[in-house]
C-alpha cells in the first residue's frame, strides 16, 4: 500500500512539473508574440498631430461624369460605362507641382491622395493589375509625380487605398444592386494581392501615412486588417496608418480597431486628448469633381480647422480636382485665403494640444506652454466669461494673437475678459491667454 501512494505521489508530483513547464512555455511564446506585433512608434504619430491640417484629393476617371467616386458605379453611372471610363481619362493639364503648391499655400502639411478607390483603378502602375494609369491614354505615373512634388515643397506624402474592390473578381462582393456574389471571389488571393499592391506603395513611393478605407464590408475580417498592419510594420515601421483596416467603428478608437488613429467622416470629432485623430471633411458636398457643387465659405472653413484642432485633432480637407488634372480656381483661391489666415494665426493650431477648455458653438481652445489661444467663432460676443482651470492658475495677460493687450478680470469664480470694438478678423478672432506656468498637461474643464 505505501509502494502504491508513493509510485501515485511520484507521478503526481511529475505531472505538476510538467504543467509548470508548459505553461511556462506557452506564456513565453505569448509574451515573444506580443513583443512581435510592431505599432507605430508614439513619437512618430506626435509629429503627426502636430501637422493639424492636411490636404485630401479624390480623383479617377469618374470625374469625365461629375459623379461620385466609386459609389457612383452601377448606380447613377452604368457599371459598364464607369469601367471603360479609364479609356478617355487623359488627364493633360495634370500640375502635380501645382497640386502641392495650392496645398502648401493653404498652410497644409500633408497631402493624401486616392491611389486606388472602391472602383479598383489605380493611379500608378501595378504588375498586379492592367486597370491602371498606364492602360489610359495618359500613361504617367500619378503617385511618382506627386510624391516627387511634396519632397520638393515640404509637403508629406501620403496615400489613400481602399480594402474593398467592387471592380476586381476576387473581391466576392460588387456594389451593384442585385449582383449577389461573384463565383471568382477569393479572399485569401485578394489580401495576398492587397500585400503586393501595398509593398509597391510603400517600396515605391515611401509613404508618411496611409488612408485606408472599405473595411466595412463582411468579407473583410479583423484578422485580414491585422495580417496587413503587420506586413506594412515590416515594410516600414515608421509609416502611420489610420484605423479602418480592422472593424468596427472609424470615429473612435476599440478593441476592433487594426491602426493608429480615429478617422471621423464629414463631421468635427469629439474633443479626446487620449486617442489621436483626423477629421475628413470636404471642402464641397462630393468627394470627387463635381459641376457647380456647392463650396464652403471662408469662415465655415477655418471655424472647421479651429474646431478640430479645439478638439485635439487633425483636418484632412478635401479637394476634388477636375478630369483634366486642374483643381477648381475657387477652391485654390480658397485654400490660398485660409493660408493667408494661417500665415498670422498658425501658431494657434500647429503643434497644440487641445483644450483646456472643451468646443463650443461661440469659442474652441487650443494650448502650448503657458498658453491657451481661444477662437472666438462668435462674432457679436461683448465678454467672454471662463471658469478657472482645475490647477487655479493665476492668469498672467490677455491680448489679441498679434495685437494689443486687453483688460481681463480674474476671481475665486473664474475670468472676465470685455470686448470692445470690432474684432480683428469676423472668420475667427484668436485671444491669447498667458497663464503662470505650463497649461499642456492641464485636465479638461468641465
Amino acid at each position: 500500500m505505501r509502494k502504491t501512494i508513493s509510485f501515485v505521489s511520484m507521478i503526481t508530483s511529475k505531472l505538476c512539473m510538467l504543467l509548470l513547464i508548459m505553461n511556462a512555455f506557452i506564456g513565453n511564446a505569448i509574451a515573444q508574440q506580443k513583443a512581435s506585433v510592431v505599432k507605430t512608434p508614439t513619437a512618430v504619430l506626435q509629429d503627426f498631430m502636430d501637422q493639424r491640417f492636411g490636404m485630401f484629393i479624390h480623383w479617377g476617371p469618374v470625374n469625365l461624369r461629375g459623379t461620385e467616386i466609386g459609389w457612383s458605379r452601377g448606380n447613377s453611372v452604368d457599371t459598364a460605362d464607369y469601367d471603360n471610363l479609364y479609356k478617355e481619362f487623359d488627364p493633360v493639364l495634370f500640375n502635380a507641382d501645382a497640386w502641392v503648391l495650392a496645398a502648401k499655400n493653404a498652410g497644409m502639411k500633408y497631402l493624401t491622395i486616392t491611389a486606388k478607390h472602391h472602383d479598383g483603378f489605380c493611379l500608378w502602375p501595378s504588375r498586379f493589375t492592367d486597370y491602371d494609369i498606364m492602360s489610359s491614354p495618359y500613361k504617367k505615373d500619378i503617385l511618382a509625380e506627386l510624391s516627387k512634388a511634396c519632397a520638393k515643397y515640404g509637403i508629406k506624402f501620403c496615400v489613400y487605398f481602399t480594402i474593398l474592390d467592387w471592380h476586381d473578381p476576387l473581391y466576392p462582393v460588387s456594389n451593384i444592386p442585385n449582383a449577389g456574389l461573384k463565383p471568382t471571389g477569393d479572399m485569401r488571393k485578394f489580401v495576398d494581392k492587397i500585400k503586393g499592391q501595398l509593398t509597391e506603395i510603400v517600396k515605391g513611393y515611401h509613404p508618411y501615412m496611409l488612408w485606408f478605407d472599405g473595411n466595412w464590408e463582411s468579407p473583410w475580417t479583423l484578422q485580414m486588417g491585422q495580417e496587413v498592419y503587420q506586413h506594412l510594420k515590416k515594410l516600414d515601421p515608421n509609416v502611420i496608418v489610420n484605423n479602418r483596416l480592422g472593424k468596427g467603428t472609424h470615429k473612435l478608437m476599440n478593441d476592433q480597431t487594426v491602426g493608429d488613429y480615429a478617422t471621423p467622416e464629414q463631421y468635427i470629432g469629439e474633443i479626446n486628448m487620449k486617442d489621436p485623430w483626423e477629421s475628413c471633411i470636404t471642402i464641397c458636398r462630393q468627394w470627387a469633381w463635381k459641376p457647380n457643387d456647392q463650396m464652403k465659405t471662408l469662415k465655415e472653413s477655418l471655424q472647421t480647422l479651429a474646431g478640430t484642432a479645439g478638439g485635439n485633432g487633425n483636418l484632412l480637407y478635401n479637394v476634388g480636382p477636375m478630369a483634366d488634372g486642374r483643381m477648381e480656381a475657387r477652391q485654390v483661391k480658397m485654400l490660398a485665403e485660409m493660408g493667408k489666415w494661417l500665415s498670422q494665426y498658425g501658431v494657434s493650431v500647429y503643434g497644440t494640444r487641445g483644450g483646456p477648455y472643451p468646443p463650443s458653438k461661440d469659442l474652441v481652445a487650443t494650448r502650448k506652454g503657458s498658453k491657451v489661444y481661444l477662437h472666438l467663432l462668435k462674432t457679436d460676443a461683448k465678454t467672454i466669461a471662463l471658469p478657472n482651470l482645475p490647477t487655479k492658475q493665476r492668469l498672467s495677460s490677455v491680448r489679441y494673437l498679434n495685437g494689443p493687450l486687453l483688460a481681463f478680470q480674474q476671481d475665486e469664480y473664474g475670468i472676465n475678459i470685455p470686448l470692445t470694438g470690432k474684432l480683428p478678423d469676423m472668420n475667427d478672432t484668436v485671444l491669447v491667454l498667458d497663464f503662470v506656468g505650463d497649461v499642456t498637461d492641464v485636465e479638461i474643464v468641465r
